[in-house]
């Protein structure tokens, strides 16, 4: 029992900071795209950078997609966990008088912003490496600006872009709280972490959806 707990515990900390890491990502990639919507050529400067800094490229850019496949992969292995270690049933259980909806919810809400970073891989990332890498084209350093605002031209993909974040926004409004949580901030800062969770919950989807709208009527 003792061993099956401390794993337990092992596994949310390991989950808790993967999404930690991605909260901070998330601030980063938020910080280089909103300068897009005042700035062509900051925007363009920025994107360079990062698409041409080995340190970025190859040791980043790595540990990114690392973090994002671990964080996907130990919270389902959380949620089965968690159903299989529901022995009893209880007949008149509400789970609305227990839980947010949000935290019975997370399950369904983390899929579908991995079907939506599979997309946007796909958008964005995979026309990349074949600039890069596989075409091997000369590097241009204006064209990051152009290239962001065709993806936004198609009205559908700005819906689902607009969807997605919604449901980021849902998935942050619990897991934020959760991982903080998890790292041992269930204390005295906790109503400053639920605050925090918030906002950041609230500004970090709404920046991303005012850059896809943004680029969609100013195209």
């Amino acid at each position: 029992m003792s061993g099956f707990l401390s794993s337990s515990i092992a596994r949310k900390f390991a989950m808790a900071l993967s999404a930690l890491f991605l909260i901070f990502f998330l601030i980063i990639h938020l910080a280089v795209n909103i300068t897009s919507v005042f700035s062509e050529d900051l925007f363009n400067q920025l994107s360079h950078f990062m698409g041409t800094n080995p340190m970025v490229q190859f040791a980043l850019q790595p540990v990114l997609l690392v973090g994002v496949i671990f964080h996907f992969v130990m919270g389902f292995v959380l949620e089965i966990r968690n159903k299989s270690a529901r022995d009893v049933k209880y007949v008149n259980y509400k789970g609305s008088a227990n839980s947010s909806w949000m935290s019975r919810n997370m399950i369904y809400s983390g899929l579908a912003i991995l079907a939506f970073l599979l997309i946007h891989f796909i958008d964005f990332w995979a026309p990349e490496m074949n600039y890069k890498y596989i075409e091997a084209l000369p590097e241009n350093p204006t064209r990051y600006y152009h290239e962001l605002q065709e993806k936004f031209m198609p009205l559908w993909r700005v819906v689902l872009y607009v969807i997605a974040f919604v449901l980021l926004g849902l998935h942050l409004l619990h897991g934020f709280q959760s991982a903080f949580q998890s790292i041992g901030f269930n204390n005295k800062y906790t109503s400053f972490v639920k605050a925090l969770g918030k906002w950041y919950s609230i500004l970090i989807p709404a920046g991303f959806i005012f850059i896809a709208l943004f680029h969609y009527f100013n195209h």
